[in-house]
């Protein structure tokens, strides 16, 4: 199988990581127009790179493409990749154009069109999701997720990649990641009130802090705190009820469970082996990552349906408009 990866940043390089993990006769071939991004992949991975798509597709049997790009170059790669008859597996979007247009045209192909949610491969989720679904009672959550904008890639300014842009915003992407999981977890959003507002000296063009209390269809509620200007690095969830109560501190180790009868919190043990990476924070974790990649290919022999789509983003960027506007 001949795999092209579009965008040779460092999500395409983790997926050609992952990728060479999981099937090392997997054939990958780059696209990317930085030549220092094509000469880097090109030497550390040893894989044939090209400026563009048209060039790559003119001249590789390409069955499969991730597109690793920045989110607004999306829409008109996936219709491409498409037009071409190549199976598509995309990271976040974050804004929904062409998505009716991509899904009829993935169904008229008989293309697989697979959208990332890495979170909901996260072991640590797999746990609270079904926990919480175990419960025979109702319960509250607090939620903070935030990092400095200019810790997210220190190797680069925030204004030159897609985080910096108000349009597929740090905050927006918090929210893409997020909300799937919650949930796919707490039920569908109902009513949620918001503050938000823009509290630090970043060069950016948008609300940099929120504040939600948000009501879920099963009952649940909760409080979501999301920001790019906490200077550390924070994952911090509580969920506690009668018969439950979790906290997680973002880690792969830091998911603890309270004992009722015992009295006493022990830590939930769930990976056998954690893959990290040292240029990102403890939150990162690589084995999600790679299930995801299993997934798509499970789903793309038939094996599985997708857990995630882009019918279901859809819904969820229409909540993220809202709660942005």
């Amino acid at each position: 199988m001949k795999v092209m990866i579009i965008g040779l940043g460092s999500m395409g390089k983790r997926r050609i990581r992952l990728l060479k993990k999981y099937d090392s006769t997997i054939e990958i071939v780059g696209v990317d127009q930085s030549d220092n991004r094509r000469s880097v992949c090109e030497s550390t991975f040893h894989i044939k790179v090209y400026e563009n798509t048209k060039d790559c597709l003119e001249h590789q049997k390409i069955e499969v493409a991730f597109i690793c790009s920045s989110p607004l170059t999306h829409k008109k790669l996936i219709t491409e990749c498409l037009l071409h008859n190549v199976h598509v597996f995309s990271e976040l979007n974050l804004v929904s154009d062409g998505y009716d247009y991509n899904i009829e045209l993935a169904k008229e192909r008989q293309k697989v069109l697979f959208l990332s949610s890495t979170f909901l491969y996260r072991e640590e989720i797999i746990e609270i999701s079904a926990l919480v679904k175990k419960t025979n009672n109702l319960v509250n959550y607090s939620y903070h997720v935030g990092q400095y904008l200019p810790d997210w890639h220190p190797w680069e300014s925030y204004n030159d990649f897609f985080v910096g842009n108000k349009k597929t915003n740090g905050c927006r992407e918090i929210f893409a990641i997020e909300l799937p999981w919650m949930i796919e977890t707490f039920g569908e959003v109902i009513k949620f009130e918001v503050i938000k507002s823009k509290m630090s000296g970043l060069n950016i063009e948008y609300n940099d802090n929120y504040l939600l209390i948000l009501e879920h269809s099963t009952g649940h509620k909760g409080m979501l705190a999301v920001d790019v200007v906490s200077r550390k690095a924070v994952r911090n969830l509580e969920i506690f009820g009668e018969n439950l109560f979790l906290r997680w501190d973002g880690s792969p180790q830091g998911l603890v469970s309270y004992d009722i009868q015992l009295k006493e919190e022990r830590k939930l043990k769930l990976y056998d082996k954690v893959d990290q990476l040292d240029a990102y924070s403890n939150f990162v974790v690589e084995n999600a990552y790679y299930s995801e990649i299993s997934a798509f290919f499970n789903v793309l022999n038939g094996v599985s349906k997708p857990i995630y789509d882009f019918e279901k983003d859809k819904e969820i960027l229409k909540i993220i408009d809202k709660i942005e506007a």
